[in-house]
């Protein structure tokens, strides 16, 4: 009997193509983009490690749903255009998600390739893509004929510019509602520009207002018009909520109300979209001592240290209660933070801050922590450890410990079901108490990922797309 020979399978490259980066002792001195991208060759590189699974696992780990195998395919053939439309069939925001998308606990955590080293570089090859066609001018996909509906969307974040993106595709009359002067949300007040420069923002929003979309800027739903003034008055067939989460938490601990304490909200709004890092070419000036302490441990956390950082603090300190493995802050950041010599002390949470004569901050009482049980998150609860206090010098506090959302659209919108943290209730397509009142993202989930916003914006806009067809 003759055996046949089977082909020999070439041999895939564990580890993957590292993306090129300014090197820290340059990067820690400007707000230029840190992560330089993939050049051609590297993306082709990159994307030959993809195998091309007959049954892909890391689609499934894709809030918004990218055919991610059919674009790497096209991308390595050469096929540009072609892998940018595909991309862009799910997902219109693709050179942000490829800045800031948690890729590494979301498509690339199922990639197969990760079992016998490194996941494919997803987030990386998507950026290449959104990055080669912004170079050479958005091609606009067809919509689809005029339904006659009229669409509102409460804010211009990545859930409502999402959302906005699909309804417009279906044929919708779609209009964003933003309070601010800048489109965007979290992703120009909150997401520095060394991490997300404004100008990718500006042009996805560019790309989305040319499928159609109108925005409207400077329009405080819940002050300028209510949402039942929208769907009674103004002539909208359904509403779309996606607020966000904009209000920051603090401590609650003596001496917060101390000068040279902010609000990671406060500092990072100064700096993004006020641009006080440019100051006195812009007119937000904004204090920075020598000694920073950062409260907390996310990817905002790490925004306000890195931002502090360039703005001339001299030692920057991160200080968290929980151990370096419970961070919620992606280790990409946090490895860029300790490049570029930030320090970063766990187990410890701030009691009290004192003040100089003046009323400045000086120092900060500290009390160790040990893990215990854990909590509600999957985390280990931390826990003081009774007479471990100690004080740290610092003239800067930033407090990075999370967010809630603005309470003015629930106070207005009678009917519209709400937790008691003052989340929107919304069921996982979007559609809340109110008939063709939906909502998505930070408002309903509380602070999360901009992903998962755009997950939320994108159910959400097939639900009210099937409302208004049903609609008589």
């Amino acid at each position: 009997m003759v055996v046949a020979e089977s082909k020999p399978q070439p041999k895939v490259k564990k580890k993957a193509v590292p993306i090129p980066k300014q090197p820290p002792e340059v990067r820690k001195h400007n707000f230029n983009e840190v992560a330089l991208g993939y050049t051609e060759e590297q993306a082709l590189e990159e994307a030959s490690r993809c195998l091309q699974c007959p049954q892909p696992q890391c689609v499934k780990g894709c809030p918004v749903e990218i055919d991610i195998p059919a674009f790497i395919k096209l991308l390595r053939e050469g096929k540009y255009e072609e892998g940018i439309k595909k991309i862009k069939e799910k997902n219109s925001l693709p050179a942000i998600c490829g800045r800031v998308c948690p890729q590494e606990e979301q498509c690339q955590k199922y990639c197969v390739l990760g079992k016998v080293g490194d996941p494919v570089s997803i987030g990386r090859l998507e950026r290449f893509l959104a990055d080669w066609e912004r170079a050479r001018g958005f091609t606009i996909p067809e919509r689809a004929p005029p339904t006659g509906k009229k669409v509102a969307i409460i804010g211009a974040g990545p859930a409502g510019l999402t959302a906005a993106a699909d309804l417009a595709k279906l044929g919708h009359e779609v209009v964003i509602f933003e309070a601010l002067h800048l489109p965007g949300g979290v992703l120009v007040y909150g997401i520095p520009e060394f991490r997300l420069p404004k100008s990718i923002v500006q042009a996805e929003v560019d790309y989305i207002r040319k499928l159609g979309v109108e925005l409207k800027l400077g329009y405080l739903i819940g002050r300028t018009y209510t949402i039942p003034e929208l769907l009674k008055e103004r002539g909208f067939d359904a509403v779309f909520i996606g607020t966000g989460a904009g209000l920051p938490q603090f401590l609650g601990v003596p001496g917060e109300n101390l000068g040279g304490i902010y609000s990671a909200n406060e500092f990072l709004i100064r700096v993004n979209l006020m641009k006080s890092y440019a100051f006195p070419e812009y007119d937000t000036p904004i204090r920075i001592g020598k000694h920073v302490v950062v409260i907390g441990g996310g990817n905002v956390a790490m925004d306000s240290a890195r931002s502090a950082l360039r703005l001339g603090a001299e030692q920057v300190c991160i200080v968290y209660r929980r151990s370096r493995e419970e961070m919620p802050a992606r280790k990409e950041e946090i490895e860029n933070a300790e490049e570029e010599g930030i320090i970063c002390k766990f187990l410890a949470a701030p009691t009290r801050f004192i003040g100089d004569e003046k009323g400045w901050v000086k120092q900060m009482e500290c009390i160790q922590m040990e893990l215990g049980p854990p909590d509600e998150s999957g985390r280990r609860r931390p826990v003081p450890v009774k007479g471990s206090e100690f004080l740290m010098d610092t003239d800067t506090v930033i407090i990075a410990i999370g967010r809630t959302p603005n309470p003015i659209i629930q106070r207005t919108t009678e009917g519209l079901a709400v937790t008691k943290w003052g989340t929107i209730v919304a069921d996982e397509n979007g559609k809340t108490s109110l008939e063709g009142v939906y909502a998505g993202g930070d408002i309903v989930t509380g602070e999360a990922t901009v992903i998962s916003a755009m997950g939320a914006g994108k159910r959400a806009a097939r639900a009210i797309h099937e409302y208004l067809m049903s609609k008589k």
